[in-house]
């Protein structure tokens, strides 16, 4: 093997990471164009101006998720089946929302009929709104603990229920995920419409990216006043697997700060956060749609780093016994499917990145009323 166990864990915290601010910052844009539809688009013409600026790229960028998805799964098998012991329900709801996506944008336009065309576009609003709803309300859990458990066989359980993770910081973190993609989303669509929808977009642009500082803001403060966080006290092997209990942990309040002054480089991620909400409003009134869409990018981004940081090495934390909670260091997969499944990434990430570079150079430009027109029949 190319690196030691303890190094590869370390890694495959890097390489989801990656792989989740990768589907953030490609597919987040495309649900919060989804989610701006029905607002944006005031006639038909201009909602399929809209829907046909992420048409013909949305299918590729939400393989980013699915990549994501089975990175989970295999670098991180307990954490996958954890998750899915204790969201079920919510990740049903997400899957059965992401269900009107293909389907929205298949059929949304094969009937001319303003009834059918106006229930497409609210199954493409529920496409874009439900799923980052989810997202955030799933993240603020894990700052708080899951209830799951594992007793001495290694048999998990879990003791809440969907409502429970209805809680007012977990709904807060959804707020959050959906103000900061709306904002990722219009200023995507600035840059590729004109017009009176261009101008729409900059406006929701600019009330998002506040909306977003607002919100994150607070949660910061609510992170460091109102929540406990969770603290490694004796330390697995880090050459074990699959040994959760094998540790001490216990929960302090800003305990999810002990990162930012242990390393204080990891300090530029929530300033960072701030400083590119700003810039989004900023560059957006002044009609800078490129810049306002990379200043968005850092802004979702860094958001998502700001929450990496300050849980590592936490993954899925326990709040019925800190104990049990589950790791980097303990909640991964072998050393040789490690090994195996870095070399996969090393090889596959660049050519997604390089040929997704190629796709979008293909399809730039903008999206104009006349090209809607002109393609009648064949647009979305």
């Amino acid at each position: 093997m190319l690196f030691d166990y303890a190094t590869y864990k370390v890694i495959w915290w890097c390489f989801v990471g990656v792989l989740l601010i990768g589907f953030a910052l490609t597919d987040g844009f495309d649900f919060g164009v989804g989610m701006s539809l029905p607002f944006l688009g005031k006639n038909d013409t201009e909602r399929r101006v809209i829907i046909n600026t992420i048409g013909p790229t949305w299918e590729g960028n939400q393989t980013w998720f699915i990549a994501a998805g089975g990175c989970l799964f295999a670098a991180w098998p307990l954490v996958y089946a954890a998750a899915f012991s204790g969201f079920y329900i919510a990740l049903m709801l997400c899957l059965f929302a992401l269900f009107f996506r293909p389907v929205g944008f298949d059929y949304r336009s094969k009937i001319a009929d303003p009834r059918w065309r106006s229930a497409w576009d609210w199954g493409l609003f529920t496409g874009g709104f439900v799923p980052p709803l989810i997202f955030g309300v799933a993240f603020g859990n894990l700052l708080q603990g899951v209830p799951f458990a594992y007793d001495d066989t290694m048999r998990m359980s879990y003791s809440g229920d969907f409502f429970g993770l209805l809680n007012p910081f977990g709904l807060l973190a959804g707020v959050l995920s959906v103000a900061m993609l709306a904002m990722h989303g219009a200023t995507f669509l600035q840059q590729k419409t004109e017009g009176d929808i261009a101008r729409r977009a900059r406006s929701l642009a600019i009330w998002a990216a506040a909306l977003t500082m607002l919100l994150f803001s607070a949660a910061g403060v609510w992170i460091a006043a109102g929540i406990d966080g969770y603290r490694i006290g004796t330390m697995p092997d880090i050459n074990s697997a699959f040994m959760p209990v094998a540790k001490t942990v216990t929960r302090a309040r800003g305990a999810w700060l002990d990162n930012y002054a242990r390393y204080p480089l990891t300090q530029v991620f929530p300033v960072a956060a701030i400083l590119g909400a700003a810039l989004v409003m900023l560059l957006s009134a002044r009609r800078h749609t490129v810049g306002a869409f990379l200043a968005s990018g850092l802004s979702v981004a860094s958001i998502i780093l700001t929450a990496g940081a300050a849980m590592f090495p936490f993954i899925m934390p326990s709040s019925l016994a800190p104990g049990s909670s589950l790791t980097a260091w303990d909640a991964v997969a072998s050393h040789k499917s490690l090994g195996v499944m870095f070399w996969v990434v090393v090889i596959m990430l660049p050519i997604i990145v390089m040929y997704t570079s190629w796709v979008y150079r293909v399809v730039r430009g903008k999206v104009t009323l006349e090209h809607i027109r002109d393609n009648e029949h064949s647009a979305y």
